[in-house]
Order: C-alpha cells, then structure tokens, then sequence
C-alpha cells in the first residue's frame, strides 16, 4: 500500500540542477513528481523505442499494461504464459525467455516477488543478463535486499548495459492508476533514460545515488507500514475487546493527527473480517525480514519490527500468507481465543 508524505505538485529537481538533497553531507538525492517537459526529460530519440517487462503477477500486470495503454512497444515474459494473454490481447508481445526479451528490447524491466525470483530471472540460465549488451538497460522494480540487488547489478553491468534499482512504494490500486512512488539508484544516464516511462507508470520519482540505497528506501518503508498496520489491528482488536465500536475507532483516527490513508482504506474492511488483497501479507513479512537484516547490518537494534515480524509470521502460519496484509488482525484474535 502506498504510503508516503504529500508533496507540492509540479515541483521537481534534476540531475542537470540543484539538487534536493536530505542529507547534504553524505548523500545527494533527487525527486521529481510528475514533472512537465523539464531539463531531465530525454529528447525523443533517447526514449526507449521498446520496453520489456518480466513478472505479470498482482503488481507487473498493471504496471505493464499501464504502458501498453500509453502506446508503447511492450514485450512480456512471466513464468506462467496464461497471465501474458490479457497483456498479448492488448497488443503486447511475447517472448518464452527473459533473455529472449533483453535481447529484443532497449530497456527491461522486471517485478518479481522476492530476491530469489528476482536474483534467478536477471542472472539464471536463460536470465535476462544474457541478452542484455551495450545501450541496454535493465530496470528493477522489485522489492529485494540490497545484496541481491548489487549482484544483478554487477551481472548487468558487466555485459556493457545500464542497471537501475527502482523498487516501488504503492500496491495493487496504485499499479492500477499509475500512481506508484519509485525509489530509483544506480546509473543516472538510466535513470534519465527512462523518467518519461516512470511517469506512466508512477507520480513521483526518487533517484537516491548508489544502488543499494534504492532497496534499503523501500525496505525502510515498509517496515514502518508493516508496524503500523500491527498497532492499527491491535488498536482495533482492543476497542471491541472493551466494547467499544471499531467503526467509530477508524473515524476518530481519520479526524485526528495519526489519521493515515491506510487506515481509512483498510479499517472498515478489517472491521468486517475481510482482507482483499492488494498486498500480500507474506510479502509484506519478507519485507520485515529483510528489514531486519538490513538493521542487523549496520547493528541498529528496531525492537517495534522485531515483533511486528513475529506477528505476522503467526499470521502466516494460519494460512494467511496470500490473504492482505491486514489479515496480520486475525493473528491477534487467534492469541485472545488461545
């Protein structure tokens, strides 16, 4: 689910500008939300002619067909072929390999699950590295570990092409609306190559410096989200514990400051015990978990995630994994029945 500060609209800063910068000593960071013809906008003839995407599941799929809407020339590869065929019938193409789409596309992207999957489509036997060469680009929007992400990197790189680390904050609706937050680093030639296709795909765009940073962004992210979702459930769980209304919770803290579009989003449907999914509740637990590396990392102790996580590996053990991670609830009720 997309979670993010709001930001004034229209406004943006460039590679060839000043830039926005958080950390002014260490890092130096870019955003760009939905921009107009800009100093970063690549002329025409340094827009991708042909665009790949490999991975069609709840998140590629909307992503992918989000361009072919906005006219361009997409060639998909996923695992299972039947989920390319709402993609073939719009007028997508198709290729039996990731390699096969590399080699026929000027920039790749991929959506992938975990970093396994991700690890295995970019560098395995018929991964997409294979096809990959110079004045190629590879784009991954995946949610990984920072590792496994500089390993694709070095294996993309080596074959001459650019790597662009661009995992998203946002699920299903979002991908849906074209209204993703993409958390970009690696090669800014990339990055400025391909700011037109982000803007189809996403409304705002961060270029954060050396890959790795990228993942760290989102992992961060969603550590937080996940631990907020825990403490909305017991919230939730609480007030009706005590007899109080959780319909009347979820409009008291939409009118107050710890108000969050999540909550209004995902409150009335939890109240009613039902979790469509828009984000897998074991995705979001590896997201944690990866979390939680990441911590251990750089020995930074995050005790609220630390049990959060065992809260939703609760979840999962009860058969929640592909249910929305707002099913993480139903772990607090099976403790109470206990």
């Amino acid at each position: 689910m997309a979670m993010c500060s709001t930001f004034c609209p229209r406004v943006s800063t460039h590679l060839n500008s000043k830039p926005f910068s958080f950390f002014p000593v260490k890092h130096r960071f870019f955003v760009s939300i939905k921009a107009q013809a800009s100093a970063s906008t690549p002329k025409d003839d340094d827009i991708p002619a042909s665009i790949g995407f490999l991975g069609l599941g709840i998140m590629g799929s909307p992503m992918a067909q989000n361009l072919i809407k906005a006219g361009r020339d997409v060639t998909v590869w996923n695992r299972t072929k039947s989920k390319c065929e709402p993609l073939i019938s719009l007028g997508a193409k198709y290729k039996s390999s990731p390699e096969e789409v590399a080699a026929s596309c000027d920039v790749t992207f991929s959506m992938l699950a975990d970093p396994e999957s991700a690890l295995d489509v970019a560098c395995g036997k018929y991964g997409a590295a294979k096809g990959m060469g110079p004045g190629k680009g590879y784009v991954d929007v995946s949610t990984v570990d920072g590792e496994t992400s500089k390993l694709i990197c070095e294996q993309i790189r080596a074959t001459g092409a650019h790597f662009l680390e661009a995992p998203v904050s946002g699920s299903k609706k979002p991908a849906e609306d074209g209204q993703l937050i993409f958390l970009t680093a690696g090669d800014a030639v990339l990055y400025e190559k391909v700011a037109t296709i982000l803007d189809i795909m996403g409304k705002s765009r961060f270029y954060l410096g050396e890959v790795g940073n990228g993942a760290a962004m989102k992992l961060v992210v969603n550590m937080v989200m996940g631990s907020m979702m825990a403490s909305f459930s017991e919230g939730l769980v609480l007030s009706e514990k005590v007899g109080l209304d959780p319909s009347v919770l979820v409009e008291v803290i939409s009118q107050g400051a710890i108000s969050a579009p999540m909550y209004a989003l995902k409150g009335p449907s939890m109240v009613k015990s039902s979790y469509p999914t828009a984000f897998p509740l074991k995705h979001q637990q590896k997201d944690l978990r990866l979390a939680l590396g990441l911590a251990e990392s750089v020995s930074q102790p995050i005790p609220i995630a630390a049990a959060t996580n065992e809260l939703y590996k609760v979840a999962k053990s009860h058969g929640l994994s592909d249910q929305d991670f707002s099913a993480v609830i139903e772990a607090l009720k099976v403790k109470l029945q206990q």
